[in-house]
């Protein structure tokens, strides 16, 4: 089985419930801590592009930081939503699992068995 990767904030109840998941079904994972460690703009693009979705898609429209840069009223370039998801790595709507060349947002948890 491939091993996938888990973009995650430990404290987020949808995250520790897709890692109850992958443990249930023996999955080999590993798990990467997107705030504490943020992402690359390049690493951000390719998951965008796997997940399918644009950048804005990838928001998280209720986080205050979203709301005190004014993103909903904002016409902004999917390159600088890259740059400010990177700065302000918990815009970013989270679990994000990656397996080869696949990606889910796991929102609700039980879209990760598609990658199982």
């Amino acid at each position: 089985m491939e091993k996938m990767t888990v973009y995650q904030k430990p404290s987020c109840s949808t995250c520790r419930q897709v890692l109850t998941l992958l443990r249930e079904a023996k999955a080999k994972f590993e798990t990467i801590d997107y705030i504490a460690t943020p992402m690359s703009a390049t690493t951000l693009r390719r998951l965008i592009k796997k997940l399918g979705v644009s950048p804005r898609d990838l928001l998280r429209t209720n986080e205050e930081r979203y709301k005190k840069l004014e993103l909903s009223n904002k016409d902004v370039s999917d390159e600088e939503l890259i740059r400010l998801m990177v700065v302000y790595p918990e815009l970013i709507q989270r679990p994000i699992i990656e397996k080869g060349e696949q990606a889910v947002l796991a929102r609700p948890p039980e879209n990760v068995k598609t990658l199982l």
